[in-house]
């Protein structure tokens, strides 16, 4: 198969591809906090949640859930910041698989990505990164 990528590109391309797939499987993983409520044990992320409370009104208590489960809507977030991080990390991890699939598909057609292309593709990546790590670094 032909390449237009040198081996550095070659090797940026799976390294790319390894990063993008650990993003996007943290970014699905309920396990961003971890702690305990209720004498049992809580974990949850943007939009996944296991082991949570719910008020059952027919015997005036909490009780836990245990199991885990997405938020039933977008809106059922509990913050407006944890929704603007699953949106910003959304398109983070997004922007990172694109550019680590297109390099990876330039380790297997010729003229794909040229020196240019390549530059481009670096800058989306950092922009990615930035958006993907961005909530959690504070800013």
């Amino acid at each position: 198969m032909a390449s237009s990528l040198t081996c550095a590109g070659v090797v940026w391309a799976f390294l790319s591809f390894l990063c993008a797939a650990a993003s996007c499987v943290g970014f699905f993983m309920p396990y961003w906090l971890l702690g305990s409520q209720l004498e049992k044990s809580v974990s949850f992320g943007t939009f996944r949640r296991c082991s949570y409370p719910v008020r059952d009104e027919s015997r005036q208590t909490t009780v836990m859930v245990e199991q885990c489960g997405r938020y039933a809507s977008f809106q059922a977030i509990p913050s407006a910041e944890w929704r603007i991080c699953t949106v910003v990390t959304g398109l983070g991890c997004g922007l990172l698989l694109l550019v680590a699939l297109t390099a990876l598909m330039g380790c297997c057609v010729s003229e794909l990505i040229s020196r240019t292309v390549g530059r481009v593709a670096g800058g989306i990546q950092f922009l990615g990164g930035k958006c993907s790590c961005g909530e959690g670094m504070g800013m």
